[in-house]
């Protein structure tokens, strides 16, 4: 057995990263094995977010450009002369011959030899960067790809498949996933290395997106608002209870429908035990209590304490962390969420393991106390502090040593920050966003600003403008990205600041509030 670590698998890995991408094949091919399931490679994406190309897409083998040839041409190709016709089939032939004969060569080298635990390290490591690194790493030859696990069947399963830094794109004008002008194709972006795909779903026709956790997608189905989990590239599926099991369990003071406090700012959490079983916790702006479930279940379960978070609970690592505000009105502390345990799950009355205390927040200086909230940035936690037009980040490692040094940077990265969710972008995959800045709504003077760590001052963001004011199209994709913080935008295909906010347009009795 090859040692994890070892010189050998080191130089290995470092040749093999170099060559797998000379492979070239459809991404979607090699994730669903099947060639009557779509799937665009990131190429096939107009850069200035236009409308869909269309001639790139693969259908069963036939090319866009015969399926775009008019019926006429068709059939005339259809009555060729019987000379042509066996000229054409025998050039078929020896192209056959040729392809068969190269792939015999590659299959002959020495790269198609490695030892298959030596290909299966390589092909975690690989996976380690990205899913789509790891498709392409197996494409490479039939050797590597019987020699490393199939995504299929274990995209939800095993969280190492999970596509973290994938995001559903919000196309703007109104174009939510599922609207009939996308074709059944909904598109995704990498917040990591700005790659495009494009992904036939044809579950949209009667779900809608509530949130995206390590790029599964939460899905709430209209008829019975059943909740479901989807990994978007491999198309594997969990099973959750429905929403309308919460009816009981919502605050009877809340006013108004109901519905909206169920689906509206969902956030959720969800981790993978030992047995396979999936967990999800959410939490809801219309009760007090995380409630969780796993795949198995048929009912939502209430955790047994009330939490009164400060700011909306930030998922990491199949787990939540919160800010709770102790009694004497100090700063801040950090508590820790574990998912239910499994023996937890089975007794009568299940609950959620208590919220560990991680840190306190780091001590206010000024007179006006600061907003603090939670982001996750180069997969580690930070604590932001906001007062006035002074922003601050912490690493919540660094608090729990006691240490209180604020960040100038943060390793090229850009952060875009809301009250509900933030995400983090690299600034070499985007060259409109500048690198080690926090890109935030600036409430006082109206627009949409950068902060820049290193010198503390803030500037306009790239196409920065005044709410209600609309964007320029087509616009950067600065907007764009700003959008993926606001699901209520975002999962309706809109672009905050693009116009006034509109309520879904279809199935408003199902989707209300979502």
């Amino acid at each position: 057995m090859i040692q994890d670590g070892s010189f050998q698998v080191s130089i290995y890995y470092c040749l093999v990263s170099t060559i797998y991408n000379f492979y070239f094949c459809s991404f979607g091919e090699l994730l669903f094995g099947e060639s009557d399931r779509f799937l665009l490679s990131p190429s096939c994406c107009d850069p200035q977010f236009g409308e869909p190309d269309r001639s790139a897409v693969w259908s069963s083998g036939m090319s866009s450009s015969h399926l775009n040839r008019p019926a006429a041409s068709v059939a005339c190709s259809s009555k060729r002369p019987t000379a042509l016709v066996a000229k054409c089939s025998s050039s078929r032939r020896r192209r056959k011959i040729a392809d068969a004969a190269a792939a015999a060569a590659r299959d002959s080298s020495p790269w198609a030899s490695l030892h298959d635990d030596l290909v299966s390290l390589i092909g975690w490591r690989v996976l380690a960067g990205d899913l789509q690194d790891y498709v392409r790493f197996r494409a490479a030859c039939h050797h590597w790809r019987s020699s490393t696990a199939c995504p299929r069947g274990r995209g939800i399963v095993d969280t190492r498949f999970h596509p973290r830094r994938w995001m559903l794109f919000p196309e703007g004008h109104g174009l939510y996933p599922g609207h009939g002008k996308l074709g059944g194709c909904v598109r995704f972006f990498n917040l990591s290395t700005g790659a495009f795909v494009r992904v036939r779903l044809p579950l949209f026709r009667d779900h809608c997106a509530l949130d995206s956790v390590d790029g599964i997608l939460l899905l709430q189905r209209d008829q019975d608002t059943a909740i479901r989990l989807l990994h978007p590239f491999t198309g594997d599926i969990a099973e959750l209870p429905p929403l309308e099991t919460l009816l009981p369990h919502v605050d009877p003071w809340l006013r108004g429908n109901k519905w909206c406090y169920l689906r509206n700012n969902c956030v959720a959490c969800i981790s993978v035990g030992a047995d396979g079983v999936v967990k999800a916790m959410m939490s809801l702006p219309g009760n007090q209590n995380f409630i969780f479930a796993t795949s198995g279940d048929q009912q939502w379960r209430i955790s047994s304490r009330r939490c009164c978070p400060r700011s909306v609970p930030l998922p990491f690592q199949g787990k939540f962390y919160m800010l709770h505000q102790p009694e004497d009105n100090s700063e801040p502390e950090v508590f820790q969420v574990d998912p239910p345990q499994q023996e937890d799950m089975n007794l009568g009355t299940p609950s959620l393991p208590p919220p560990k205390f991680i840190a306190k927040c780091p001590a206010s200086t000024g007179m006006c106390p600061p907003l603090y909230d939670l982001v996750e940035c180069n997969s580690e936690i930070l604590v932001i502090t906001l007062r006035g037009e002074q922003y601050s980040l912490y690493r919540l490692a660094d608090l729990m040593l006691g240490r209180t040094v604020p960040l100038t940077c943060i390793n090229g990265s850009t952060i875009f920050f809301s009250r509900q969710r933030s995400l983090h972008v690299s600034s070499e995959a985007f060259p409109t966003i500048v690198a080690d800045t926090i890109v935030l709504f600036e409430p006082i003077k109206t627009y949409l600003a950068q902060y820049h760590l290193n010198s503390g001052t803030l500037s306009a963001a790239s196409d920065g403008r005044t709410p209600g004011i609309a964007f320029p199209s087509p616009c950067t994709i600065t907007p764009h990205i700003f959008t993926c913080c606001f699901r209520e935008y975002w999962n309706k295909g809109q672009i905050i600041f693009h116009g006034n906010w509109k309520d879904w347009r279809v199935k408003r009795k199902w989707r209300h509030g979502a």
